[in-house]
């Protein structure tokens, strides 16, 4: 099956249409509302390893401006590794969310046209009620990422500021005045892990509706 799935992911990106790339999957018996459970999956993995990382970021943030000795030079270059990684976790966050945007898109649009073809008024009405609840639990977990992803800068804010500052400020007056900053920074990932938790949460009970409709 892996080895399949990258056959088709080959198709996409040299045929550069998503729709393209969506036919090829169905073809192959991989149906968008799969794609949608096993996006939704990913989306929320990057989620919790974000928020790992910017609790890993936190602590060596604190490691450079509160603990005493050490090189400060070296210090400084585990700090400025973190932010790279915690960059990184932002994008892969933001990537995933658009990945799951846009199989829900094509899914729903699929789903309404659909509708036009039944000729059992009873089966219409039953799917058109299905879409419509698998499309208002979707709208409350698109928002709880989006959400998520929008207490990320702050964070990474700080951390920028912070690391362009030591890089031209590396000495011991320099790691005094971010001190202060530490508390900012705390409460910063406090309510970005929060706010991830409750989307991590609900892309658990959408994949449970998902897959308990199917």
């Amino acid at each position: 099956m892996r080895q399949l799935c990258l056959f088709w992911i080959t198709l996409f990106l040299l045929a550069g249409c998503q729709s393209t790339y969506y036919a090829a999957l169905e073809r192959a018996g991989i149906h968008k509302r799969d794609i949608l459970v096993d996006r939704v999956g990913d989306a929320r993995d990057s989620q919790q390893q974000a928020q790992q990382q910017f609790r890993d970021a936190l602590e060596r943030y604190r490691s450079v401006v509160q603990v005493e000795g050490g090189e400060l030079e070296v210090r400084y270059e585990a700090l400025d590794r973190e932010y790279q990684a915690s960059e990184r976790a932002a994008r892969n966050v933001r990537n995933r969310i658009e990945g799951v945007e846009d199989v829900a898109n094509a899914l729903f649009r699929e789903w309404r046209r659909e509708l036009r073809d039944y000729t059992n008024r009873d089966l219409r009405a039953a799917s058109e009620r299905e879409l419509k609840r698998t499309e208002q639990q979707y709208e409350a977990l698109i928002q709880r990422m989006k959400a998520a992803e929008k207490r990320i800068e702050p964070v990474l804010g700080v951390l920028r500021d912070q690391v362009l500052f030591l890089k031209h400020n590396l000495n011991a007056r320099a790691i005094g005045a971010l001190q202060g900053e530490y508390r900012t920074l705390s409460a910063n990932v406090d309510e970005l892990v929060a706010e991830m938790q409750r989307a991590i949460d609900e892309a658990d009970l959408f994949i449970r509706r998902m897959q308990s409709a199917e």
